[in-house]
C-alpha cells in the first residue's frame, strides 16, 4: 500500500466533498434551468460534471496506491434560492472550502513523506485556484447586473461559451 490510513481515510472525506459539490451544482443548474436561464444552468451543469471528475480521480488514486474507497454520505445541496447572487455566493464558498481541504491533504500528504501523493495532489491545487478565480469573477458579475438584468448574465455566459468554441477549433 503507498498510502498511509490516515491520509486514505482523508482521501475518502474528500471524495465525499467533491460528490456533494457535483450534487450541488446540480442542484443550482436546476434552479437556473427552472428559472428559464439556460446559460447559468449550462454553466453549473459543466461544474457539476467536473466536480464528480474530480471525484473519480481520488477514487483512481486510492486504488492505484492500493487504499480502500468508502464514499461517506452525502449531505441534502440547497436547492433554491432567492437571489442569483446566493446561488453563486454559495458556490464561491464551497470552491473556498474545498481549496482548504486540499490544502490540508497536500500538508499531510508532505508530513508523511508521501510524494507520490502530493503530486497527485499538485494538480487539484492548481485547478483550484482556476476554480476559486472562476466563481469569484463569476459573483462579481452577478453583483454589478444585478437580480433585474440577469440576461446581460446569460449575455456574458453565452459570449464565453461562442468565444471558448471558437478558441477551440482555431486551436486544431
Amino acid at each position: 500500500m503507498l498510502i498511509s490510513q490516515a491520509l486514505n481515510e482523508k482521501i475518502n472525506e474528500q471524495i465525499g466533498y467533491e460528490f456533494a459539490a457535483s450534487i450541488q451544482y446540480t442542484a443550482i443548474a436546476a434552479h437556473f434551468d427552472a428559472e428559464s436561464l439556460p446559460f447559468l444552468a449550462q454553466h453549473f451543469y459543466r461544474q457539476a460534471a467536473e466536480e464528480h471528475q474530480h471525484a473519480m480521480k481520488f477514487i483512481k488514486f486510492l486504488i492505484d496506491a492500493g487504499g480502500r474507497v468508502e464514499i461517506p454520505v452525502i449531505a441534502k445541496p440547497v436547492a433554491k434560492f432567492p437571489f442569483a447572487e446566493d446561488a453563486v455566493k454559495l458556490s464561491l464558498e464551497q470552491e473556498i472550502k474545498v481549496t482548504n481541504l486540499i490544502n490540508g491533504l497536500m500538508d499531510h500528504a508532505l508530513k508523511e513523506n508521501n510524494h507520490i501523493a502530493a503530486t497527485f495532489l499538485q494538480w487539484f491545487v492548481s485547478e483550484q485556484l482556476e476554480e476559486v478565480s472562476s466563481m469569484d469573477q463569476l459573483l462579481k458579475i452577478v453583483q454589478r447586473a444585478g437580480e433585474s438584468n440577469l440576461l446581460l448574465i446569460e449575455q456574458y455566459l453565452a459570449g464565453n461559451k461562442r468565444a471558448g468554441a471558437s478558441k477551440e477549433q482555431g486551436e486544431g
